[in-house]
Parts: C-alpha cells; sequence; structure tokens
C-alpha cells in the first residue's frame, strides 16, 4: 500500500497495487498544469484506491474534451486522474515508495525546448494506448520582441516577462514535489518588475506553507496550474518554467535539494548537485 496527499494535507488518499505504467508525460497540459517539464505518473487498480479525507473539496476541471483533472484547490497540488479501472497517481504526492520506477517517457514530440531528456528510458512521441486517447494542442502565438509569455492550462490567466532570463534550477526539496505534484520543480528566477500580468491576476491563488520562510505555491483557481510568484522581499519573480509559452533562453543550471530527491526519480545528467541550497541564492 502506499499513501498520497497535497501539500497542505487537507486531501489524502491509499491505494493497493499492482502499481504500474509509471512514465514521465512532457505534454503540454501536464507542464502548464505543474509548471514543470514534465508530469510523472503511476496507475493503481481503481478497486484498491481510497480517499482518505477532503474528497468533498477536490477541483476538478476538464482541460481537454473528455479528459479532468483534479487539484486541491486550498494549495494546489495536482490530484489523482481516474480512467476506467485504473487510477493514475501524481507520483511527486506520494508518501511512500511505490517499488515501481518509471518505463517511458512519453508526448516527447511536445517537451519543453529547455527540458533535456539524458536518461536511457524509451521515448514516444505520443503515448500508448493504456492513458487513453490523445488530444491535440494548438501551438502558442510568437512572443513579441524581447519578451516571454507564459499561462495556464485553461487560458484564464496570462503573464508576460521582460527577458533576459538567466536563473533555471531544479529543486528536489519535499515541498516543491508536493506543491509541483512532480520529481521537482524548475523555476525560472527573474525580477520582480520583469513581470506584468496580461490577464486573470485576480484568478491567482497562492498557499504559503506555515513554517516555511519563502515557500509559497501559486496557481490558477480554475484549473490549478502552477504560476509565478512574486517575493518583493527579495526584489524577483519565480516562475514554474513548465508555465512559460516560449523558450526562455535560459537552461537549468543546477539541482538543488538533491538531498530530499524522490527515491524513483534518476538524475542522470551533468549538472551541479546540491543537497539543500544552493551556495548563491537566486539574484534578479
Amino acid at each position: 500500500m502506499v499513501r498520497g496527499s497535497c501539500l497542505c494535507g487537507d486531501v489524502a488518499w491509499q491505494a493497493e497495487g499492482p502499481f504500474e505504467l509509471m512514465s514521465h508525460c512532457h505534454c503540454s497540459m501536464c507542464r502548464k498544469s505543474h509548471g514543470t517539464g514534465f508530469a510523472t505518473v503511476v496507475a493503481a487498480p481503481a478497486a484498491w484506491f481510497r480517499v482518505v479525507r477532503g474528497e468533498s473539496g477536490v477541483v476538478r476541471t476538464e482541460s481537454s474534451p473528455g479528459n479532468f483533472r483534479s487539484f486541491c484547490p486550498r494549495c494546489g497540488s495536482m490530484l489523482w486522474n481516474g480512467t476506467g479501472e485504473r487510477v493514475f497517481m501524481p507520483a511527486g504526492c506520494l508518501d511512500d515508495d511505490p517499488s515501481v520506477r518509471p518505463i517511458a517517457h512519453i508526448f516527447v514530440a511536445s517537451k519543453a525546448p529547455w527540458d533535456e531528456i539524458t536518461d536511457a528510458l524509451p521515448r514516444l512521441d505520443t503515448m500508448p494506448e493504456q492513458f487513453g486517447r490523445e488530444v491535440p494542442r494548438a501551438a502558442p502565438p510568437p512572443a513579441p520582441p524581447g519578451r516571454l509569455q507564459g499561462s495556464c492550462c485553461c487560458g484564464a490567466v496570462a503573464y508576460e516577462l521582460e527577458g533576459p532570463l538567466t536563473e533555471m534550477r531544479h529543486c528536489h526539496c519535499s515541498r516543491c514535489r508536493k506543491a509541483r505534484s512532480a520529481a521537482h520543480a524548475t523555476n525560472v528566477i527573474a525580477r520582480q518588475s520583469a513581470l506584468r500580468w496580461l490577464r486573470g491576476e485576480d484568478l491567482v491563488e497562492s498557499y504559503k506553507v506555515s513554517d516555511a520562510r519563502f515557500f509559497t505555491n501559486c496557481f490558477c483557481r480554475r484549473c490549478g496550474s502552477k504560476l509565478p510568484r512574486v517575493d518583493p522581499s527579495r526584489g524577483i519573480a519565480i516562475v514554474p518554467a513548465g508555465s512559460l509559452d516560449h523558450d526562455p533562453g535560459a537552461r537549468p543550471q543546477m539541482h538543488i535539494f538533491v538531498g530530499s530527491k524522490a527515491p524513483w526519480h534518476e538524475i542522470t545528467d551533468s549538472l551541479p548537485r546540491f543537497d539543500a541550497a544552493a551556495p548563491n541564492p537566486p539574484r534578479p
């Protein structure tokens, strides 16, 4: 049996195996929803999946015709997605090791330009039939010169960044895994003044972990997609790289909090790794 829960703990569940089809999904909807380069899901039999608490508060949104995603409305963690006899759970929210490991990368044809795959797992341009039906998504329009744009999965919230952007990091801390419901967060650091909301700023929710100095998860109230947050104390905006509609030009520079990484996630690139925080703080 494995347990799972959201960042704030309002929603929790448990499931029994056999667990299967653990895969990294690079589709644009997963990138938007989780704010990362890829989401990792693992399937469990629906008959052995049980919500322990918080089911009545879970928000479900139709990300594409017939495809529903769910999230916690308080903290923004993405939650499970049921498909017939299987329930697909976000591996980043698991509290226990499911004792299975990823078998493939799917929707690689849609992957982010800054997301480099370096492991030896099979790579599929779309997805196997077991995951359901493929839903095409139109490419975003070009960004204005000198600017980048980003948006949530449902399109209600959009923002713009004035470049250039230089800082990008993978964070493996347990808070980031829960908040992004993924193996890790990938964030771009920008000047606070570089961020401008184009629409939907009133739909941006935030959840601050009570005992954290800085950590806050921002997300769209309608679809749960991860969105930028502003930290006035440091003069920066922390931007979930998966929410970007365009190539930021920057590439990941390091892995931080590797001492807390998920047991099912293997780091195979050559970027510097730090067990805790990076030796240099984020700079605007």
